[in-house]
């Protein structure tokens, strides 16, 4: 069976699921940008961390207002992930994956019982390292060469990193 890799990238209240809420989900499909998903979500308590919210950019409250309920995201995210894998398997691709995929995962498994993207996916980061050989500290966004980045920007909107994160995989994936 073929895989579809879909970036995916996440805003969050905090450092850890369960304990803080996932707020934005922005999903695309590596290789065809233009198939995308996104979606604000209710906050699950009201706990955050003031620097969370400062790269979010918007104050919890704002969720509570646009978001719609958990249960309700995570299906429409599965029926898209449904939607564009296509009896293909889809694969979770994200830049420090091991974040977004930890709240990603949490999530459908509170409120669906399982996931899609089953137990793990492609860290864009761990990616780089192998391809370069470089060090860890040296993985850092800020200090990947142009050349494996797209032309979109970082925004810490979660539809336009995910679209980022797809330009960057798929450029050192044809490098």
């Amino acid at each position: 069976m073929t895989e579809v890799f879909i970036s995916v990238d996440i805003e969050s209240a905090g450092p850890i699921p369960g304990k803080y809420s996932m707020l934005a989900l922005g999903a695309c499909e590596v290789g065809q940008t233009d198939q995308q998903f996104y979606i604000e979500i209710r906050p699950i308590n009201e706990l955050f961390v003031p620097e969370a919210m400062n790269v979010v950019g918007r104050r919890l409250s704002d969720f509570e207002q646009t978001g719609v309920g958990p249960v309700e995201a995570m299906v429409k995210f599965s029926d898209w992930i449904e939607k564009v894998s296509s009896h293909r398997t889809p694969v979770f691709v994200g830049f420090n994956a091991t974040f977004d995929w930890s709240f990603v995962n949490w999530y459908f498994q509170t409120y669906l019982n399982t996931n899609p993207f089953g137990f793990g996916g492609i860290d864009i980061k761990s990616y780089y390292m192998g391809l370069t050989g470089c060090s860890w500290e040296d993985s850092r966004s800020s200090k990947i060469p142009a050349k494996y980045k797209g032309a979109s920007p970082h925004t810490h909107n979660a539809l336009d990193d995910a679209i980022e994160q797809a330009q960057m995989f798929e450029l050192m994936r044809t490098r």
